[in-house]
């Protein structure tokens, strides 16, 4: 297993990464990129350090590799990925959205499933290995793979076959003897920048003519013809950690990759041309439930974050004991509650498929899932109500509080009984980095999307819920009497 060290060093090579119109030529120490570099190296020194109990023996090779990248073979094994997992999201509190455990997730249900990606009926070619061999390198690497599997917004009323002009979306612009070569966009990498590799694909639901476009691989951030493209980066305006303790910490860059002609050896390939193969990749493996599953369990300790910053605003402003007070914060730890505990029934209704994959529950894990567009911003809402004005009454920056001219002023008008104006402001500033700064917004977009429309995103708790007993017990009730 790697150290922090290791991963930073692996950033500087021939990756192509854009921001402000110029290549950034060094990612782990470019302001907009050295702060979640160094976030995401924490991880691995974590992960690496004994105590952590993240390391375990592969049962295959005997070597120690990190339980986020094992299959899980059982419901214990289950338990010690929901476990690796939280230790690395308590370490962000939630606010790194795309850490490796996500894409690593998705990559464990592939290997369990290589028939998945295997030659079929119509002769297509067989890249079961390929997938194997992917997982396995990056089990034993302890690589850091994001991923873009969304196409880019040209049309949503359409699929990429209907766009004027020729590959938009990323596609098949050529077949070698050795592998192919790709061209066009895709998106939102989310942490490409600073990741290992990428895994491009596309969840969105494609036709019979899209076939071009139909294709899944893993690149390395630094091949060559490949370009990233970031939204504007909020770590380097950041005035100070004291300022925005999140923005400093966790921005992670969300990026447009653009294929310009980028080889891609056949090893690399793991869907070619192969419109069921998308779906068969993310929902007949598991993959899908899986990597939600790690989702939720970063959701839910993000939820716990805001609402223990709720509790401390509530404790701080001395209205905790107040009856409206304590039902907004019982409100609020009745939705974490509901997070937390779909995460852990996913766990106890979990089974083994017919590959020996144990699969968390689909029916909680999608639960949890259609409400996500309504719980984020409903929890948001209860701290901003709580909060107040006390997020806009704060000194403009660190400097008010070190500058003595103005530092008096602050500490007479500016803190609370027991809380003074050093600590009240500070906890402040990080309500605010929570709710109301670019990286709140970013985030408070983020959540609501980050699986899908709202309709696609219900429509997969609709799917696994399994209404049938409902149903059945209705008609049972509606046999049972009648006019007379």
């Amino acid at each position: 297993m790697r150290s922090g060290s290791d991963y930073l060093a692996s950033l500087k090579d021939a990756r192509r990464v854009y921001v402000d119109g110029a290549a950034v030529e060094d990612v782990a120490h470019h302001p907009a990129f050295a702060p979640v570099a160094r976030t995401i190296a924490e991880l691995f020194d974590l992960a690496a350090d004994p105590a952590s109990g993240m390391a375990r023996l592969d049962p295959e090779t005997g070597a120690t590799v990190n339980q986020v990248f094992t299959v899980p073979r059982s419901r214990e094994d289950l338990t010690a990925f929901r476990e690796a997992a939280t230790r690395w999201a308590r370490h962000t509190h939630g606010w790194v959205g795309r850490s490796p455990d996500h894409v690593g997730a998705f990559l464990s249900a592939f290997a369990a499933h290589p028939e998945a990606f295997a030659a079929g009926e119509a002769g297509e070619r067989d890249f079961a290995a390929n997938v194997a061999a992917f997982h396995r390198r990056v089990a034993d690497e302890d690589l850091y793979v994001s991923y873009a599997i969304i196409p880019p917004q040209v049309s949503r009323a359409t699929t990429a076959h209907a766009w004027d002009g020729e590959l938009i979306q990323v596609g098949v612009a050529e077949e070698r003897a050795d592998g192919i070569v790709v061209r066009g966009a895709q998106m939102l990498a989310t942490g490409g920048a600073v990741a290992d590799e990428i895994l491009v694909s596309c969840i969105k639901p494609l036709g019979p003519e899209d076939a071009d476009f139909a294709i899944s691989f893993a690149v390395p951030v630094g091949a060559e013809g490949l370009k990233l493209y970031c939204r504007r980066p909020y770590a380097p305006a950041a005035t100070s950690a004291y300022d925005y303790p999140l923005t400093t910490r966790f921005d992670e860059t969300d990026a447009l990759l653009v294929f310009d002609d980028v080889f891609i050896p056949w090893e690399r390939v793991f869907v070619y041309r192969d419109v069921a193969g998308l779906r068969r990749q993310f929902f007949d493996t598991g993959a899908h439930v899986l990597g939600n599953w790690q989702a939720q369990i970063r959701f839910g300790v993000k939820l716990r974050f805001l609402a223990g910053l709720a509790r401390k605003v509530a404790a701080v402003n001395g209205v905790d004991r107040f009856p409206g007070v304590v039902e907004k914060l019982g409100e609020l730890a009745s939705l974490v509650s509901l997070v937390e505990s779909a995460v852990l029934a996913a766990e106890y209704t979990s089974a083994p498929d017919e590959r020996g994959l144990w699969r968390p529950g689909a029916r909680a894990v999608y639960g949890a899932m259609g409400l996500q567009t309504e719980l984020y911003p409903r929890v948001l809402a209860i701290l901003r109500d709580l909060v107040g004005g006390g997020v806009l009454q704060v000194p403009s920056s660190v400097a008010d509080m070190t500058t003595p001219e103005t530092r008096a002023d602050i500490d007479r008008y500016v803190h609370s009984p027991g809380a003074p104006a050093e600590e009240r402001v500070k906890l402040f500033k990080l309500v605010w980095d929570a709710v109301g700064s670019e990286f709140a917004g970013r985030h408070h977009q983020y959540e609501m999307f980050y699986a899908g429309a709202p309709f696609v995103v219900k429509g997969y708790a609709f799917r696994n819920y399994g209404f049938d007993e409902p149903l059945a017990d209705v008609d049972a009730f509606l046999a049972g009497y009648d006019l007379v």
